[in-house]
């Protein structure tokens, strides 16, 4: 992970773009992977932890019909926290993860090890849903690693 995290800040760094997150089921792994990489505050600009539905609400702008009608975890939520982490930050990229890590919470729909990413760029937003194996360490982790591969593939216009 510090491997891959080095090499999105280097990525960041020759586009100079500045990143953002936006971040659920995380808690905010992804941006403590970020700064811990030395001079990444040439690139990372913040970190939003939005573990409630209030929360993503109040700093994300996550519109409450959108979490009424397709939940906290779902691509439509990502998408808007990855656009609100955007416009409230001096970022040029950002990335959301919300998700169920287990081990409880999952339901048929939404089961344990099911994410939702997002990643924002000018005006452009992309997202996916991946279904991670293992215990809750391991989905949070996956989910990191997903992400910031996420930000590279973004970066190189994919």
């Amino acid at each position: 992970m510090d491997e891959l995290a080095r090499r999105v800040g280097e990525r960041l760094k020759a586009a100079n773009a500045m990143l953002a997150t936006a971040e659920s089921c995380t808690g905010g792994w992804a941006a403590q992977v970020v700064t811990s990489v030395a001079g990444s505050s040439a690139w990372f600009d913040r970190g939003f932890i939005t573990y409630s539905d209030a929360a993503k609400q109040e700093l994300l702008g996550v519109r409450a019909e959108t979490l009424r009608s397709h939940g906290a975890v779902s691509e439509q939520t990502a998408r808007e926290m990855a656009r609100g982490a955007l416009e409230r930050s001096k970022a040029t990229i950002a990335l959301s993860i919300t998700g169920v890590a287990g081990p409880g919470g999952g339901t048929r729909e939404k089961p344990v090890g099911m994410v939702c990413f997002a990643w924002s760029r000018g005006g452009e937003v992309r997202s996916e849903t991946s279904h991670f194996p293992g215990d809750r360490e391991s989905v949070r982790r996956q989910s990191v690693v997903l992400a910031l591969e996420g930000v590279l593939r973004t970066l190189e216009g994919a």
